[in-house]
């Protein structure tokens, strides 16, 4: 009878509406998310702006039971007119975004009546759509980008609103309620300091994150058992409604060997580059799209990844070298020669992970970021990017031994180029990091692993499917 239930119950088919946060990592792990209940046979609603979905990558074709739906964006004072998304604005204007987010609440009820949707998947901004789902009979599942670790630092709304935390010092250190044993992921100081730039005043990030938990019918997030078994079952508790482990979402390469079309020559030549240098010798070097430092830190790093003496590509996204041609200094390139590959703009970041000549990732952080990297097996130097988790994951990896963060000064986030080379040379080829290495290569087995992120998904599917409908 069981097996005449379940597969029943697969063949149910539901019309569901996404809609995430303004932002290109949000972006992205929600598409990834729509693709795979598309294949299930669901109808998918997603909904954001004009400019962002445009920026959604889909040449590839996506699914026709995937649909587009734009809603102009809102004018708000202080808010560039062009601007849609936290790539097109720097730290101190992200509160205007979130004023515009909230602005779309009336829209997207009108579209939502319309749509006739079961459920709508939502983001951590959108503290409004728990109510407005309750009121139109939609069931809503609050979607956190985030790994459990996360989540569980943060913790449960009943903190969240009413608890000690009120200060960025308040969470430079773990929380009472996690009590794992050698737990040691929390903020720096300037990381939070950082963070409250791109809070906006009325209603905080955590206020969000609070009212979309609380509202909503159950919590998935973008993590998995075998990477964060205590962190879920913890949150289990903590929210006392299911949470359900979506996977990692690994980024799929169909074509290892190949590229699209909007990839053609920019991997071309970056391949040709990397073909002629051996195995695992590359550093690859990204610090995200959105990660701004200061032209004395740019170039502290540049020093520092001269020292190391190793080869290296480092990608400099358009906000990084828009700032100046003095952002690195001007003897950088000339002296490193032919070991080291500035490139400018953006980089096909999956394809590079996947060349056998690289063999480490300084990275920003950013949870997108370390699964591609661990996808392939590649050990991490972790620079945080201080916003959002970065810091988190910083200190998660390193504890894990996936990766070894570069010290930085806890109040100011500063460093010095010596550091960053010993950081790159030990993660990279010195005797110690040999552990680094070996658990980082073997993270691919989680990771990279289809079928047991295809595992979360279904079971994810199941809850859709089994959940009863909601009432107006």
């Amino acid at each position: 009878m069981e097996t005449i239930k379940e597969s029943h119950n697969q063949k149910k088919l539901l019309h569901i509406a996404m809609f995430p946060w303004l932002a290109y990592g949000h972006l992205m792990p929600f598409l990834q998310l729509s693709k795979f209940l598309a294949q299930k046979g669901h109808r998918i609603s997603f909904v954001s702006t004009p400019k962002n979905l445009h920026r959604l990558p889909t040449s590839s074709s996506l699914s026709p039971l995937i649909k587009l739906i734009e809603l102009p964006m809102p004018v708000v004072d202080g808010l560039p007119e062009s601007a849609e998304s936290t790539s097109d604005v720097p730290i101190n204007k992200v509160p205007y975004l979130k004023k515009a987010y909230d602005k779309l609440e009336l829209p997207l009820t009108r579209c939502l009546e319309d749509l006739e949707v079961n459920w709508i998947v939502i983001d951590f901004a959108s503290h409004w759509l728990p109510r407005v789902a309750t009121r139109l009979g939609i069931n809503s599942v609050y979607f956190t980008i985030f790994n459990a670790t996360t989540m569980a630092f943060v913790g449960p709304p009943s903190e969240i609103l009413g608890g000690e935390r009120q200060q960025p010092e308040d969470f430079t250190v773990v929380p009472k309620w996690i009590d794992f044993p050698n737990f040691d992921v929390a903020y720096k100081l300037h990381e939070m300091v950082t963070h409250w730039e791109c809070m906006e005043e009325e209603v905080s990030d955590f206020q969000r994150i609070a009212a979309g938990i609380q509202g909503c019918d159950f919590v998935a997030t973008r993590t998995c058992p075998e990477f964060d078994a205590d962190s879920l079952s913890l949150l289990n508790k903590l929210y006392g409604k299911p949470v359900v482990p979506l996977g990692l979402l690994p980024p799929v390469l169909t074509d290892p060997d190949g590229a699209d079309e909007s990839e053609g020559d920019k991997w071309r030549s970056l391949r040709e580059w990397l073909d002629n240098k051996k195995e695992k010798s590359v550093v690859y070097i990204a610090l995200g799209t959105e990660v701004t430092l200061s032209r004395e830190a740019m170039h502290e790093l540049a020093r520092g990844i001269e020292k190391s003496g190793l080869c290296f590509i480092w990608v400099l996204g358009n906000r990084q070298f828009s700032e100046g041609p003095d952002m690195i200094p001007v003897w950088f390139e000339t002296r490193v020669g032919d070991r080291g590959l500035v490139w400018r703009g953006w980089a096909p970041q999956l394809r590079v992970l996947a060349h056998s000549s690289i063999g480490g990732f300084l990275t920003h952080c950013g949870w997108s970021s370390v699964i591609e990297a661990l996808e392939f097996g590649r050990v991490l130097i972790l620079f945080s990017g201080a916003s959002s988790d970065q810091g988190l994951i910083a200190r998660l990896m390193h504890n894990k031994q996936v990766g070894l963060e570069i010290p930085r000064d806890d109040r100011d986030g500063s460093f010095s180029s010596v550091a960053v080379a010993e950081s790159i040379r030990r993660v990279m080829v010195d005797k110690e990091g040999e552990p680094l290495r070996a658990n980082a290569w073997a993270m691919k087995e989680v990771f990279g692993n289809l079928d047991l992120n295809n595992k979360c998904l279904d079971e994810f599917n199941q809850f859709l499917v089994t959940w009863p409908a909601s009432t107006s």
